[in-house]
């Protein structure tokens, strides 16, 4: 016999509410963001707002041992999530429970939590893990550099995963606390500004760093090896750390002869980009065998390379300029590089400018007729290049030539309002290659597709380059901001 009880229908309703969803109604996060270029990066039902990394490290032996503690809030019912790592994981905890933890391929770590995570919760994850960083190779590479001294982590698009657990996806961007215990004489340098140095016990130090405004993963820095350090202040009080590998050899007076000019830089940047949007800033150089910059937040990572040939301030422009374009404003996926590596590589021509070394004009000129209509040069799309193309030359170069003919198309005024206007109206956040046409479209008043269309994503030389000449040119150098000096006319391409 079957009993049925009746109530009244708004006790029911509030009963119903107060039933928590059932199993079945609870769904794994997917294992990707959604990115087209990297499936694996990044993973679905879940927003991380701060990582805190504690972490110990051993330059002899590389091994790296470190307790992650996640905040994030869940976006759906979430039975499950991942984390994209690649070391030895020994335990994880859900809100303080033991979580079953299996693995999928290279970097996919599976995490059930002893409960179901009910949508719009705070959730803190601790993660166990250890290895050696400089053993563990993802699709083929290895994001980590073994030093004489030490390690570095620096990258792009992915480092993180060799040496913490992460949503790597520049989507989700979260504030850090790193806080790294090593060997008595040797540094750990991160990013944002250093909270303590202390020593643990008789042999070892310990460096704790805090990044205290939105930062992607692939942008989290570690450092670790035995480094010359200076310090100083902007004129508006923010602190300037700069690191060098004490075994940099001849290239070392070059790398200090530019990355000093740090805090200059970035006061001449503020006049193009606005206000500078971190509470750091700084580089530092380890004797890595790599040749790349690196727009790591606040404290960008530069290989000596860079300053084989002498000094090269002109890099430390691109890489301050991704402060603003790449790292306030950062990706929406990886196929909008071109708002990142266009408008560094155009800072550093608006550098020369500035320095007397050849206009924003010339330098477009000359890149324009370097390269022939056959040249594959012309064939990358630096508004969607694919992932194969997607740090090729062109992104840069055909990307700054998309920038100046934007600025002969729109004039001078409207052209430093939108490179100041956009960082603010996107700061701390995402934006796409469409959004900025936008941005530019509504600021200044004309429609502006078909210029990007064939900057951006025709596969071939336009017919005419990215200026009606010089005499434009002069023209809208009397529009820059008027603290910078007069210029000479020279032909000098900056290499990134």
């Amino acid at each position: 016999m079957h009993r049925r009880l009746i109530v009244p229908g708004a006790f029911v309703a509030a009963l119903m509410l107060a039933i928590p969803a059932s199993a079945a109604d609870y769904e794994p996060g997917a294992p990707g963001i959604g990115d087209p270029y990297y499936p694996a990066s990044g993973n679905g039902g879940y927003d991380v707002s701060h990582y805190d990394l504690r972490l110990k490290y051993q330059p002899k032996s590389d091994l790296l041992e470190g307790t992650a503690t996640i905040r994030a809030t869940t976006k759906q019912d979430l039975s499950r999530f991942n984390l994209d790592f690649g070391l030895d994981v020994s335990e994880v905890r859900v809100n303080g429970k033991k979580a079953r933890v299996t693995f999928s391929g290279d970097q996919e770590v599976e995490i059930t939590p002893a409960a179901p995570l009910p949508k719009g919760s705070e959730v803190t994850v601790v993660v166990r893990y250890a290895g050696k960083p400089s053993e563990l190779e993802i699709n083929g590479y290895t994001a980590w550099h073994r030093t004489p001294d030490g390690g570095v982590a620096a990258q792009e698009p992915d480092s993180a995963v060799w040496w913490f657990p992460s949503n790597d996806h520049p989507l989700d961007k979260a504030t850090y606390d790193v806080s790294v215990q090593v060997p008595n004489g040797t540094q750990a340098i991160s990013n944002g500004v250093l909270q303590s140095t202390r020593p643990v016990g008789l042999d070892w130090t310990r460096y704790s760093w805090r990044s205290d405004k939105p930062q992607a993963s692939y942008l989290a820095t570690l450092a670790v090896g035995k480094f010359d350090i200076t310090t100083d202040r902007t004129a508006g009080g923010l602190p300037v750390l700069n690191a060098y590998s004490k075994d940099l050899g001849a290239n070392e007076g070059a790398a200090k002869a530019s990355i000093e000019r740090t805090g200059e830089v970035a006061e001449w940047l503020e006049e193009v980009f606005g206000p500078y949007p971190f509470n750091a800033l700084g580089g530092y150089v380890p004797n890595v065998t790599s040749g790349y910059a690196l727009e790591t937040q606040t404290r960008p990572f530069y290989s000596p390379k860079q300053f084989a040939s002498g000094s090269n301030v002109s890099v430390v422009v691109h890489e301050l300029a991704h402060q603003w374009y790449g790292d306030s404003v950062s990706v929406d996926g990886w196929k909008d590089i071109w708002v990142n590596e266009g408008f560094a590589r155009y800072s550093q021509w608006l550098w020369s400018e500035k320095e007397g070394e050849g206009t924003a004009q010339e330098l477009a000129d000359y890149v324009y007729a370097s390269h022939p209509a056959d040249d594959p040069f012309w064939t990358v799309k630096p508004g969607d290049p694919g992932p194969e193309n997607q740090f090729d030359i062109a992104v840069y170069d055909r990307g700054a030539l998309a920038l100046q003919a934007l600025r002969n198309e729109i004039g001078g005024k409207a052209f430093f309002e939108i490179l100041k206007g956009w960082p603010a109206e996107h700061a701390y956040g995402n934006a796409k290659v469409s959004d900025f046409v936008k941005y530019a479209e509504k600021v200044s008043g004309k429609p502006l597709a078909a210029l990007f269309d064939t900057w951006l994503y025709e596969p071939a030389k336009p017919s005419a380059p990215a200026a009606a000449g010089v005499g434009v040119a002069r023209a809208a150098d009397a529009e820059q901001p008027k603290s910078w000096k007069k210029i000479a006319r020279t032909n000098t391409v900056h290499e990134h």
